[in-house]
């Protein structure tokens, strides 16, 4: 079982643009599992499936409170979070390779 503090929100663009939002323990593997059988039935046949925003917000309490508020966020509010998350990791990354930008999809 996760520990309290393992839970993460993470943002899936789909191949006609829309986002998905969910939560999980384990970010690489539920985006693995959405582009199988395990996925969610909403995004199956929407591919190709970029991880564009991924937050550890603590345990499952605060990740549902978490998901429900980006949820109800307009899609551009959403777009805002994904582009302001993506600035912050260009800033902090010093040779950009350790990246994955949308071009990088399943």
């Amino acid at each position: 079982m996760a520990a309290a503090a393992d839970w993460h929100l993470y943002l899936i663009r789909c191949g006609g643009g829309e986002l998905y939002t969910g939560i999980t323990t384990d970010v690489a593997r539920r985006f693995a599992e959405h582009s199988g059988p395990k996925g969610a039935k909403y995004l199956r046949g929407r591919g190709p499936l970029t991880l564009v925003y991924s937050e550890h917000v603590g345990d499952r309490s605060a990740a549902l409170k978490r998901e429900l508020a980006v949820k109800r966020l307009s899609k551009s509010a959403k777009e805002a979070l994904v582009a302001e998350a993506l600035a912050v990791a260009l800033v902090q990354a010093p040779d950009h390779s350790e990246l994955q930008t949308e071009k990088d999809t399943l």
